[in-house]
């Protein structure tokens, strides 16, 4: 038997046909094409099931269950989502719209909690009962599995780690918040403190990195610079390790995991990013025992996290 794993962003849906060893055995993509109604999302998800479908030359008798990864707080039993700004979602029925097309069983789940589990079910959380994974992009987004299961807290809203406060009253959130994990550590973040230096430095070779347009600044630039020994650079990627180390130091402090999980394209940087992120916690969390202290690793899976263990939601069933 498959299960089916359902990444669905705010510009793309991905679908993956998923095996009994973890394995996406096929894929499909459509635009999520925002804004509409939640009715028309949840038919384009519908016909992007079939083209993974048809691809395999599997049959829907095939399948056992369905599993969507979603933006915003979803009941995973009941498969609502209680509230997506990205998707317009306001307490929506996203188990109903689809079940009654594709009728197999559908579970739902926030997409970060869901990449969460995919990285434990069989990326580099594998073999572990409690990991927190946190993801580098746009935000700062968190998973938290504790015994195997997901978190979430009692109203579904558990592990907005990107919303714990790192530097009170300091830059503002998209939340509303001011001196965020998110607003220090993000991608998003890394580019502004690297424009920020460069505005302040016109003599940074950061400059030429980016072609002279400050608008070509990703989050690479600082540490090409960084390479180059340019000081400017060096300096944003000082900050932002240490910003990005204080953060992952509470995390550490508050929930102790076996493994603590870094993704986002930040992460290829690899041990430019995880050794010195590495000593700041060995330097700063709290632990008696080196010998069972957390392990920092990279996630591993990327864009297939989710997919993955949207598939196996199914298992989490109550």
């Amino acid at each position: 038997m498959y299960n089916i794993g359902i990444d669905l962003g705010g510009t793309n849906i991905k679908v993956g046909l998923v095996d009994e060893n973890y394995n996406i055995v096929s894929k499909a993509t459509a635009k999520t094409n925002l804004p509409r109604p939640a009715e028309e999302i949840a038919d384009a998800i519908v016909e992007t099931v079939w083209t993974a479908l048809n691809e395999a030359k599997v049959t829907i008798g095939e399948v056992n269950s369905i599993g969507i990864g979603t933006p915003g707080v979803a009941n995973r039993n009941s498969g609502i989502v209680l509230y997506s700004c990205n998707l317009g979602f306001n307490n929506t029925d996203l188990r109903a719209l689809i079940q009654k097309k594709l009728n197999k069983e559908i579970y739902v789940e926030n997409d970060a909690n869901a990449a969460a589990f995919g990285e434990v079910l069989n990326g580099a959380g594998k073999g572990y009962k409690d990991v927190v994974v946190v993801t580098l992009g746009t935000g700062v987004g968190g998973g938290i599995i504790i015994d195997s299961k997901i978190y979430t807290g009692f109203n579904y809203c558990g592990a907005e780690l990107g919303h714990t406060v790192i530097h009170y009253g300091g830059r503002q959130c998209g939340c509303g918040r001011k001196g965020c994990f998110e607003a220090y550590s993000s991608a998003t973040a890394l580019i502004n403190m690297t424009k920020e230096a460069m505005e302040e430095n016109k003599d940074s070779k950061m400059w030429d990195i980016c072609g002279g347009d400050i608008n070509n600044v990703d989050g690479k630039t600082a540490f090409d610079g960084w390479r180059e020994g340019d000081k400017s650079a060096c300096d944003v990627v000082d900050m932002y390790i240490n910003y990005l180390g204080c953060g992952l130091t509470n995390i550490v402090n508050t929930f102790q995991p076996e493994v603590l999980l870094i993704g986002g394209g930040i992460c290829k940087e690899g041990e430019n990013l995880t050794k010195p992120l590495n000593e700041f916690i060995k330097r700063e969390s709290y632990c008696i025992d080196p010998t069972r202290s957390t392990k920092l690793d990279i996630a591993k899976l990327g864009n297939d996290a989710g997919i993955i263990g949207a598939a196996y939601l199914y298992t989490l069933a109550e």
